[in-house]
């Protein structure tokens, strides 16, 4: 199980992250006058929220949906209906994600959703699949960061 969340945390805290770039790409709320500026604040602003936000689902995300698992498998088990494990299950990944609001929120939702998906296809994943998923992350922050030298190389030259 831990496998498959350390998975689902590194693709969620990459598309976490270019979903927050894309929908607020300048944190302080200055205007972005036109669309290739838009689209610059997205580069730059990309590896700024991964390199804030994936710590926190790999840790905090992780931990917390083992728990809300573990604890909706207890639940559906005693009250003997195992269709309410998924309700029950997203109800605590709500729950766990309202520590920041929205955007905590989303972030745990996005989570459950992957982990699901990944759960849906029955494979066992192993301990050294989950390290090579943190590839992911690495791999989005080195292509944004990357990114953003060859635009500072090209305006500047």
């Amino acid at each position: 199980m831990i496998s498959r969340k350390i998975i689902s945390a590194s693709v969620t805290g990459s598309m976490f992250a270019i979903l927050l770039a894309l929908i607020e790409p300048n944190p302080f709320g200055e205007t972005i006058p036109s669309m290739s500026d838009y689209l610059f604040a997205v580069v730059l602003a990309t590896p700024v929220y991964l390199l804030y936000s994936f710590p926190a689902i790999l840790i905090y995300g992780v931990l917390t949906s083992i728990i809300s698992d573990k604890v909706s498998q207890m639940i559906s088990t005693k009250i003997e209906n195992e269709k309410s494990e998924i309700i029950i299950s997203g109800i605590l990944h709500l729950v766990f994600g309202l520590i920041l609001l929205l955007y905590s929120l989303g972030a745990s939702m996005l989570f459950f959703i992957t982990d699901r998906v990944l759960q849906k296809k029955n494979r066992d994943y192993k301990l050294l699949q989950a390290m090579k998923s943190l590839a992911i992350p690495l791999a989005v922050w080195l292509i944004f960061m990357g990114s953003v030298y060859l635009e500072h190389l090209l305006i500047s030259s």
